[in-house]
C-alpha cells in the first residue's frame, strides 16, 4: 500500500513538473520571455485563475496558450483524481498509522516480540497484554497484519527470517523473542538471527518434532517447549489434581482474575539487601514468596522462612496481583 501510493505521487508530481517545464521553455522560445516571466504565465495559465497576460501574446504565443491549457487541464484533472483516490481509499490515513506505530515501536525498551500469529501466538498475546507488557508482532499475512493493527496492536508486516524485518521490531533493544513459526527450521533460523542480534536476548522457542530440541538449544534457543508434550502433563494433571489446576487456569484464563506467579529479581543497590523476608517495605499488601532462587548457590528455597536474609541477585518467585507485583518490583 506505501509503495502504491508513493508511486501514484511520484507520477503526479513527475506530470505537473514536465507541464511547467514545457510551459516555461515554450514561451521563452515562442515569445522570448525571461524565464520568471514564462514560468509566471505557465502556472496561471495552468491553475486557470485569470488573472491577465503577463505580456501580450503574439498568434504563435497563443496557439501554444490553447495547447497548455489543454495538456494541463488533463494533468491537473489526473492528479486531482489520484489524490482523491488515495483519500477515498484510506490510503493516507494508514499511511500515516502506520508511520505513527514505527515511531511507537522505535520507543521501546525491555519489551517482547512474538513471530507468527497461530494458535500458540495467540495465546502468548493474550497473556503478555492482560499482564500489561510491551509486545511487537511479526506476521507475514497482509491482510491479518492490517487487522491486528486496527485492533491496537503493535504490528510488523514482513518475514521474521528477514533481517530488516527484525530490526523494524527493535530487536537490539528486545528483552525476548517467542519463535513460534510453522516448523523446526524456521524457528533455528530465528533463533540464531535473534541472537546475532542482541546476545542478550532471551529466546523461546515452539518445538515441533522432538529430534531437534538440542539443535534449537544449541542455536541459541534458550528455552524450547513442546506443546505435545505440555499438553500431555495437562491432561495427566487435569486426571489427578484436578482442584490445583483449575486454580492455576482460573488465573490465567478468568479476565478478571488478575493473580499471577510472577519473577522479581533483587538488584545490587536495592535498599532491601540484608534484610528478611518478613520486613519487606511494600506499599500495601505484599504477593506471597513461595520460592527464593538463591543466587550464590543457584538452588531454590521452597515457603522460605520469614528471617532469610535477601541477598542482591536472588530472584523471588511470588504469587500475587499484578498491582501487588508491581508494588514489590517497584521496591526491590
Amino acid at each position: 500500500m506505501e509503495e502504491d501510493i508513493r508511486r501514484r505521487l511520484t507520477q503526479v508530481a513527475v506530470l505537473l513538473g514536465a507541464v511547467l517545464s514545457v510551459g516555461t521553455a515554450g514561451y521563452m522560445l515562442v515569445e522570448g520571455w525571461s524565464a520568471f516571466d514564462a514560468l509566471y504565465m505557465t502556472v496561471i495559465t495552468v491553475g486557470t485563475v485569470g488573472y491577465g497576460e503577463t505580456n501580450p501574446l503574439n498568434t504563435p504565443g497563443r496557439v501554444f496558450t490553447i495547447f497548455l491549457i489543454l495538456m494541463g487541464l488533463g494533468v491537473t484533472a489526473y492528479a486531482f483524481s489520484q489524490l482523491t483516490a488515495i483519500l477515498v481509499e484510506g490510503g493516507l490515513s494508514n499511511v500515516m498509522r502506520r508511520k505513527k506505530m514505527e515511531q511507537r515501536i522505535k520507543a521501546l525498551e525491555q519489551h517482547f516480540i512474538i513471530s507468527g500469529l497461530g494458535h500458540t501466538g495467540r495465546v502468548i498475546l493474550e497473556e503478555l497484554t492482560s499482564t500489561k507488557r510491551p509486545v511487537v508482532i511479526i506476521e507475514r499475512d497482509a491482510e491479518k497484519a492490517a487487522e491486528l493493527e486496527r485492533e491496537g496492536l503493535l504490528v510488523v508486516h514482513g518475514d521474521a527470517l528477514h533481517d530488516e524485518v527484525l530490526e523494524r521490531t527493535g530487536i537490539k533493544r528486545a528483552r525476548g523473542i517467542f519463535c513460534t513459526l510453522g516448523n523446526d527450521q524456521d524457528n533455528i533460523v530465528l533463533a540464531l538471527a535473534a541472537k546475532e542480534f542482541n546476545p542478550a536476548v532471551r529466546v523461546v522457542s515452539e518445538l515441533h518434532e522432538p529430534r531437534h530440541r538440542d539443535r534449537l538449544a544449541r542455536c541459541g534457543a534458550d528455552a524450547v517447549v513442546s506443546s505435545p508434550h505440555i499438553g500431555g502433563l495437562r491432561l495427566a494433571s487435569e486426571m489427578v489434581r484436578p482442584i490445583t489446576v483449575s486454580f492455576l487456569d482460573s488465573m490465567i484464563r478468568d479476565r478478571s482474575y488478575t493473580y499471577r506467579f510472577e519473577e522479581v529479581s533483587v538488584a545490587a543497590g536495592s535498599r532491601l539487601v540484608g534484610r528478611p523476608l518478613g520486613r519487606l517495605e511494600v506499599c500495601g499488601r505484599a504477593p506471597a514468596v513461595v520460592a527464593v532462587k538463591e543466587s550464590k548457590s543457584g538452588r531454590y528455597s521452597i515457603n522460605p522462612p520469614e528471617e532469610q536474609a535477601l541477598e542482591a541477585g536472588d530472584v523471588l518467585v511470588v504469587l500475587g496481583s499484578t498491582e501487588e507485583i508491581a508494588r514489590l518490583k517497584a521496591a526491590v
